[in-house]
């Protein structure tokens, strides 16, 4: 009893490193043989991508109907632009970072042709976001069709809850009713969750050291390292710079937040650590219609790290390929070498196979 307190009350980042470490000891001792650990960490990303799906749906729902349509517009306008100049500053420091360290360059390409998909045009891309029916959104996992049912059940409730018709101010009050005891009652679920996150991601380092060794971070080394280089000025310079201007202590914002990153980095799953996330920004003192409304938008939108090693695999696949490109080219050309370098990934060793796909979803 005492130790299961202990456990309980400690911290998560705390539990979660330990978790980590442990696993990592294990693989590396074990060997092959840690793939005896491999359902767990498998339970634990089910758990929480099990999770996130009605979260996020909850918490979008929940926003919109607190908010009128011209804040509503406002905060949209506002998240847009925020997203569109942080995806933008990944790309650019991605790509300035593989520039001058040139990652895959002592690497050869064999000849193969590699054809460019057609690319869709808006049109297709707003009506993919549209689901056939409510059921196919959520059996599948589209968030951003789950985003686009959210926002518009969200603003046809706040017109009922506000409605001069009774009967429909009823129903619309019975059913935010509803809905909050919903989102509260996931919320409880995932804290039961978070208690055996720390098993699953020991778990997960076990299997991910055992199967792959350390060669797992020494295989692609230059591309890792300009990712990871990368991630550390985005966050030194875009992110801490963005708090600075808005008089945000720098330190106690990271400190609230620490633990969305430290499962996003052992589970290599965003959406999976959503939940996570969205605890985490309340803690920071973000008010909780924001975050219910900003961090499930920023999961579809905004991932500054796909971005930022989009912009590294331009290079890398360029320079594996041996074609040498201005920096203006490399925009021009960035989704055909961005389609060389998957080939590339799937048809080489199995370690830099691994390590690309753990990049891939950090």
């Amino acid at each position: 009893m005492i130790i299961w307190t202990t456990y309980k009350n400690s911290s998560f980042f705390l539990k979660m490193t330990i978790g980590f470490i442990l696993g990592i000891l294990v693989g590396v001792v074990w060997g092959p043989d840690a793939q005896v650990f491999k359902p767990l960490g498998t339970l634990l990303i089910k758990m929480l991508s099990l999770i996130a799906t009605p979260v996020v749906f909850l918490t979008v729902v929940l926003a919109v109907i607190q908010m009128n349509p011209s804040q509503l517009g406002r905060t949209g306008g506002k998240l847009i632009l925020y997203y569109a100049l942080t995806t933008a500053a990944a790309v650019f420091i991605g790509l300035g970072l593989s520039l001058w360290i040139n990652p895959g360059e002592s690497l050869s390409l064999p000849n193969v042709e590699v054809d460019q998909p057609e690319t869709l045009s808006l049109s297709n891309v707003l009506l993919n976001i549209v689901p056939d029916n409510l059921f196919t959104a959520f059996s599948t996992g589209n968030l951003m069709a789950i985003l686009f049912l959210a926002i518009i059940i969200g603003i046809t409730l706040s017109g009922m809850r506000f409605s001069t018709d009774e009967k429909l101010q009823k129903y619309g009050n019975d059913l935010q009713s509803l809905l909050d005891a919903a989102n509260v009652l996931f919320f409880r679920i995932l804290k039961g969750i978070l208690l055996y996150a720390p098993i699953g991601i020991f778990a997960i380092g076990a299997t991910s050291f055992g199967t792959q060794g350390w060669d797992t971070i020494t295989s692609l080394l230059k591309f890792t390292a300009v990712f990871y280089l990368g991630v550390a000025i985005l966050w030194l310079v875009v992110y801490c710079g963005i708090l600075k201007i808005y008089k945000i202590p720098v330190r106690n914002f990271f400190r609230n937040t620490r633990d969305a990153y430290t499962s996003a980095f052992f589970t290599s799953s965003s959406i999976a650590t959503l939940p996570i996330a969205m605890e985490n920004g309340k803690k920071a003192g973000i008010s909780e219609k924001m975050v219910n409304f900003s961090l499930p938008l920023g999961a579809v939108f905004n991932s500054d790290g796909g971005a930022l090693r989009m912009g590294a695999s331009i290079v890398f696949a360029a320079n594996i390929a041996g074609a040498n490109f201005s920096p203006m080219e490399f925009f021009n050309h960035r989704i055909h070498w961005y389609i060389t370098f998957n080939w590339y990934c799937r048809n080489t060793r199995s370690r830099a196979r691994n390590t690309y796909r753990r990049i891939n979803h950090v």
